[in-house]
């Protein structure tokens, strides 16, 4: 079975290594495979089954719609309404305004469910006026791309609702589960800046706001944080489904448009056709890893691993430890949906035979694809800066460097004290 497991890795990296889509090469690696070792299996039907499998799920209804909220929100200049508004009131704390970076972050990541996205409309704004006001530079783009992380982990999240189909487990408790870590982890973010900005006092004198200012900076996030608030009300009090919470916020990311003076037709529709192609690009992944997965299913090999694996006889802990390196070195070469729908067969039967809870795997899961988002080569984070500031990846990646530690540390965290992520859930059952 290693044997087969080797030759799928090598035809995977080999179609990669060719500019095959990856979804496309997850597709063939499994096709290739089941053709070869089951060849009595009618691939033609076989396939088919499994693509359609993949694709009708109710709760991936959901996905084409948060990305959606999140395009149309980005047409409305949703990044400049938040500096404006978030400046006057974290200015005066210890690390000045590189904070706007983190609860920006938080706040879109609230409404759009991805990590480049975050940090592509946070950092459009942030980074030229963190310049032009004197901070420290590798500070800014380091913090930005941790911040920008919390797109995957503050709900709604994309990656949770993959995983969440994937898993087959309850999209709304993952998103429950996700509130807690994230809020804690943006919280660990700004204890550092704040930290590194007093320990070096680099920090530049800013001005001491007037009630003026903070009321206008209220104004200017009092949109999107009314968003927030009735997506997580109807979220935590069960009004709605996930599909439905979806829509809604499609609903609400349109009227803060038309509030703001920036909604049009056409701006409408190019929100759609981005959010059509990224759609489409997931559900790619979705359907090649499907293939993929049950190629392997048929094979034996995820039964294979999980027996060597066990047979090895790992503490919890010490598996924790490994699968969070795993996740790591599978980061800097593979997109988080890659990761998770291509890993999940082998992985959770050996967290659930291990007696982890499968949401707070998910959690964890998702920790550990936010640190595939800030190591080279493959960060997107990473190109999402380099192609703000000009900078060389290499330099963008020391500068994410104390973040990436933070992110190892916080998994971890998540191990030692499950509740963190399990708690909120178990309260609101």
């Amino acid at each position: 079975m290693f044997e087969i497991a080797i030759v799928a890795s090598l035809l995977f990296v080999a179609l990669l290594a060719g500019s095959v889509w990856i979804g496309l090469s997850l597709f063939a690696t499994g096709y290739i495979l089941l053709s070869i070792f089951k060849p009595n299996i009618p691939m033609d039907i076989f396939s088919g089954g499994v693509v359609w499998g993949a694709i009708i799920p109710t709760p991936l209804l959901s996905l084409p719609l948060f990305i959606l909220m999140s395009e149309v929100l980005v047409s409305a200049g949703l990044g400049r309404s938040l500096f404006s508004g978030l400046a006057p009131w974290v200015g005066r704390l210890p690390g000045g305004l590189l904070h706007v970076n983190v609860v920006g972050s938080t706040l879109f990541a609230a409404v759009s469910g991805s990590s480049a996205a975050t940090t592509a409309i946070v950092g459009n704004v942030t980074l030229p006026e963190l310049e032009a006001r004197g901070y420290d530079r590798q500070l800014a783009m380091g913090s930005l791309a941790g911040a920008g992380t919390l797109g995957f982990l503050i709900p709604p999240s994309i990656i949770m609702i993959i995983y969440g189909v994937v898993a087959e487990q309850s999209i709304l408790e993952l998103f429950i589960a996700g509130v807690i870590p994230g809020l804690t982890l943006a919280a660990i973010y700004m204890l550092y800046i704040a930290l590194h900005q007093t320990l070096t006092g680099t920090q530049p004198e800013v001005e001491r706001p007037t009630r003026a200012d903070l009321w206008r900076g209220a104004r200017d996030i009092g949109p999107i944080a009314a968003l927030i608030g009735t997506i997580m009300a109807a979220l935590y009090l069960g009004f709605a489904s996930v599909s439905e919470l979806a829509a809604l916020g499609v609903l609400g990311a349109v009227l803060i448009s038309m509030s703001m003076g920036r909604f049009s037709a056409w701006a409408l529709l190019a929100a759609g056709r981005r959010a059509v192609r990224t759609s489409a690009m997931i559900g790619l992944i979705v359907i090649g890893a499907a293939l993929l997965n049950a190629a392997f299913g048929f094979l034996g090999i995820p039964k294979a691993i999980a027996a060597q694996i066990a047979d090895f006889g790992l503490s919890p802990m010490v598996l924790i430890a490994v699968l969070l390196v795993f996740y790591a070195l599978l980061g800097m070469f593979l997109d988080g949906t890659s990761i998770i729908v291509m890993t999940l067969p082998i992985t959770l039967p050996l967290i659930t035979a291990a007696g982890f809870d499968p949401i707070w795997f998910g959690i964890f899961v998702v920790v550990a694809v936010e640190i595939s988002q800030i190591t080279p080569p493959i960060g997107f984070n990473l190109f999402v800066i380099q192609s703000q500031t000009g900078e060389s990846i290499g330099k963008i990646a020391r500068a994410a460097l104390p973040f990436f530690f933070i992110l190892l540390g916080f998994a971890m965290l998540l191990a030692i004290f499950p509740d963190l992520a399990l708690w909120l859930p178990r309260t609101l059952q």
